[in-house]
């Protein structure tokens, strides 16, 4: 049993602004593929600004809103009930139930290409991760590296810690969904 918490509240300003997660990626919207590919989480918590989605979830938004992924973890802790926590990006579109589980599994752990890992592609002891929420500086990388997670690597093309952040990686995500 785990909750999932999906940080979708980003400026995209790499993408000009736009709204990252509606973006569409083999037919379906980022924020729905990850939301799809945390589907058996007992809840999942979205924080960033509410949205039409494929399947319920629990809406919130970090203090103050667009104040980064620190907040917005912290925002998000509040409503998780469950021991273990996946922490997921709202733009990986390669995402699927399987990598979740098995870094739910192997919690704490976080995904990498090898070169650096995936911050917001991980799951964690949820009281842990509280505590170095409630202690933490402004950087998440910093903050989560302080939990010592198993780094798992993925290879090839469309690893499911591929984000959409440039218009680049988006093209790139969408020739190969």
């Amino acid at each position: 049993m785990y909750d999932a918490l999906v940080l979708a509240g980003g400026e995209a300003r790499r993408l000009g602004g736009r709204d990252k997660v509606a973006l569409v990626v083999g037919g379906v919207p980022l924020l729905d593929r990850v939301l799809a590919a945390c589907a058996s989480a007992q809840q999942t918590v979205v924080v960033g600004p509410h949205r039409s989605t494929s399947r319920p979830v629990t809406w919130c938004r970090e203090d103050p809103p667009g104040g980064g992924p620190v907040p917005a973890l912290r925002a998000g802790l509040a409503h998780v009930t469950a021991e273990r926590v996946a922490v997921l990006a709202a733009d990986l579109p390669f995402l699927t139930p399987d990598v979740v589980e098995q870094l739910v599994d192997r919690a704490p752990a976080v995904l990498s290409d090898g070169q650096r890992e995936q911050w917001l592609c991980g799951a964690w002891d949820t009281a842990l991760l509280r505590a170095a929420a409630d202690d933490a500086g402004p950087r998440l990388g910093e903050l989560l590296a302080r939990l010592r997670p198993t780094v798992m690597t993925w290879p090839g093309p469309a690893a499911p810690w591929t984000d959409c952040d440039t218009e680049e990686e988006l093209a790139d995500a969408r020739r190969r969904a």
